[in-house]
């Protein structure tokens, strides 16, 4: 594995410039503003005096210095405030005053009570872009209800979904997949927002419920027949709601393989010694292999299993058919193309030792982001960090 992408001192990411005042905890602010810190801007994050709460959250080599905080909140810098005490609530509006984002997740009717809310940002601060990321739209009857990704993925129907084909009932998905997907919305909401500031010269204020946002990524495939006023089935995409849809058991281990067009699946079976079946008229056609979509991966299935995983990935790489290993997440530290890419590294942190990092996945051509600070210890209730 190499080391570390060597840090710079100054950003070049496309967000260059751009200061963001960062209220957030646990994952899905934060995994938005570090997206916005790898890209350039001046993230200064800012925790309560114990800290965000996932600091503490293990596996960690020292008190509040947890993976999952690590993992989230590079190219930040620092500071504790204590809102509840005037004085440090009057650095935090300072703070607010010469930036040009302040996004938090804190819930709106805390907010409003510490003058922090955007009615009360705004007049004095007319170019401010304001993000508020929060469990349920202000909109609705739901506004202000505490949730959590587990949360979100039960109301969203994310859980149902993933249970579908359980026998003891719905099921969380095994990753915090609603904050991460409210994250990625909030890191893509920001810079639209400056984008249309350049244009206007004013701020404005942004909204990401998480609820929302889930169900928005969900319903792209999974709305289906429910689509159709009257509708034309139930909710759910049969492809992936089939019970076969999984990484297939080989002779000797698993594969996971994807034929998805007609010629894709015309080579499998050529290429599988089961030529006949491309001409079945349950496969032969994309509207006969959704309608049969069980029976076809219940067939693919059984073939794979005749055979050992080495001799599959050969037959598959040489006929040009999505397909993969299936390997444990810790091996990929060591994959080929991580490493060439240099997604996967190791560095040395001023106070947890050697660590293991995950690089900026987007590239850019002239402007690219870059690492440039590692998370730091809680510091004591101070300014950011020079």
């Amino acid at each position: 594995m190499q080391d570390s992408p060597a840090q710079a001192n100054a950003p070049t990411g496309p967000l260059a410039g751009i200061r963001v005042i960062d209220m957030t905890s646990v994952a899905m602010g934060p995994y938005a503003t570090q997206i916005l810190g790898d890209m350039g801007a001046e993230v200064i994050k800012v925790e309560p005096p114990a800290g965000d709460v996932f600091r503490h959250a293990e596996p960690a080599r020292h008190a509040a210095m947890g993976a999952s905080f690590l993992n989230l909140n590079r190219n930040k810098q620092f500071v504790v405030l204590d809102v509840k005490q005037p004085d440090d609530l009057a650095a935090l509006k300072a703070l607010i005053a010469g930036a040009d984002v302040f996004v938090s997740n804190v819930r709106p009717q805390s907010l409003r009570k510490l003058g922090l809310d955007y009615a009360s940002l705004c007049a004095d601060h007319p170019r401010l872009i304001y993000c508020g990321a929060y469990g349920y739209s202000e909109a609705g009857p739901y506004a202000g209800a505490p949730a959590f990704d587990d949360i979100i993925q039960a109301r969203s129907g994310m859980a149902q979904f993933q249970g579908a084909n359980a026998n003891d009932g719905p099921q969380y998905v095994n990753t915090i997949l609603a904050d991460k997907v409210a994250g990625l919305t909030v890191a893509y909401a920001i810079p639209m927002a400056l984008y249309e500031r350049e244009r206007s010269g004013r701020g404005q204020a942004i909204e990401v419920p998480m609820f929302e946002t889930l169900v928005s990524f969900l319903a792209t495939e999974q709305l289906a027949g429910q689509t159709f006023v009257p509708p034309l089935g139930p909710a759910g995409y049969p492809r992936v709601m089939s019970m076969h849809r999984k990484p297939y058991r080989t002779r000797d281990g698993h594969i996971a393989l994807l034929p998805y067009t007609s010629a894709q699946w015309q080579r499998f079976f050529d290429v599988s010694g089961h030529a006949p079946l491309a001409s079945d008229p349950r496969y032969a056609t994309p509207a006969a292999r959704s309608a049969n979509i069980d029976a076809l991966y219940a067939t693919l299935a059984e073939i794979v299993a005749q055979r050992t995983t080495a001799e599959w990935l050969a037959l598959l790489r040489d006929a040009d058919i999505p397909h993969s290993e299936v390997p444990h997440f810790d091996s990929l530290a060591d994959d080929p193309h991580l490493r060439a890419t240099g997604m996967m590294f190791e560095y040395d942190h001023p106070s947890e030792g050697r660590l293991r990092g995950v690089g900026i996945p987007t590239r850019f051509s002239r402007t690219p982001g870059n690492i440039r600070s590692w998370p730091q210890a809680l510091p004591p209730a101070h300014g950011p960090e020079d």
